[in-house]
């Protein structure tokens, strides 16, 4: 059976990772490194410590705990992450949760045992699972066997991609057990997407568009997705670009996502440097904007 990957959490009940009641698990690990990622705790593969502030007590213990000195009280950030050997002592001595380990190690029958659990709301809402991240395909062998676990019990199955997969070994192992795939674009400018997400688009507008290919054949249906990050993805030149990239294959649909600024919270958390300073929610003049260079497509939200 495969090594079980990281998981950043299990999230029971969602209505916004795909039709009906789903139920999501969210792996850790990216290959991308997006100035602007929304789940910043997902990007290292690796167990991580957060620090929640506003949990701090100042009790004491974690600090007595840590052999390595990396918790000094008079840091804002209380974590030196240089120092720190991710041993998680002090996680298991706070006494508020102010620490926390992000990251842990699941089986597919962890996993399954939720699927069972909420078998009757999937079947109800037409709902199912829902597997995202970071990136859920840096795990192929076990993801493929999670979810022919999963469509062994009728649920239907959804897949979150960056699309960065290589795609023989994924139409092998984990393509025969997808329901459907969200697959996310980003910049269409490879030096762009290299500057700002960290590696080139190459291989993801290629993914997009063998699956695309296969969707229009009657295969599993893919549903591009663009966030919109103001100044970065939600340009003019690079969503009119995106725009003629989904038309050339065929696509008739794009789901728009809106920038979502919390992140910085949970970046702060991890000791991680915001790379992208915007704090604000998009306008409603943004919006229409990004909108307005999709005519022809149908824009969902």
């Amino acid at each position: 059976m495969p090594t079980p990957p990281l998981i950043v959490e299990l999230k029971p009940n969602s209505l916004d990772d795909g039709p009906g009641i789903r139920s999501v698990v969210f792996f850790k690990g990216c290959a991308l490194s997006c100035e602007w990622c929304h789940n910043p705790e997902s990007g290292d593969a690796r167990a991580e410590l957060a620090f929640d502030a506003s949990a701090c007590v100042g009790a004491g213990p974690c600090f007595a705990a840590c052999e390595e000195r990396a918790l000094d009280p008079a840091r804002p950030e209380r974590v030196d992450r240089a120092r720190c050997t991710r041993c998680f002592r002090c996680v298991e001595a706070c006494p508020s949760g102010a620490l926390r380990v992000i990251g842990r190690a699941l089986t597919q029958v962890d996993i399954l045992r939720m699927v069972d659990r909420y078998l009757p709301f999937y079947r109800t809402s037409g709902g199912g699972l829902t597997v995202s991240g970071g990136e859920p395909t840096l795990h192929l062998d076990y993801l493929g066997d999670l979810l022919a676990a999963v469509k062994a019990r009728g649920v239907h199955t959804l897949l979150e991609t960056c699309g960065t997969f290589d795609l023989d070994r994924y139409s092998a192992v984990v393509a025969p057990y997808v329901d459907q795939v969200y697959f996310d674009l980003k910049l269409l400018d490879d030096e762009a997407h290299r500057r700002h997400c960290g590696a080139s688009n190459a291989r993801i507008l290629a993914n997009f568009r063998a699956l695309q290919a296969r969707a229009l054949a009657g295969g599993t249906p893919v549903l591009p997705r663009i966030a919109l990050i103001p100044g970065r993805t939600a340009t003019t030149e690079n969503l009119t670009a995106a725009a003629r990239f989904l038309r050339e294959c065929g696509a008739t649909r794009v789901a728009l996502l809106d920038y979502n600024p919390l992140w910085h919270a949970k970046a702060a958390q991890l000791g991680l440097a915001a790379r992208f300073e915007r704090r604000t929610w998009l306008s409603a003049e943004e919006r229409a904007a990004a909108r307005a260079c999709f005519d022809g497509l149908e824009v969902v939200s």
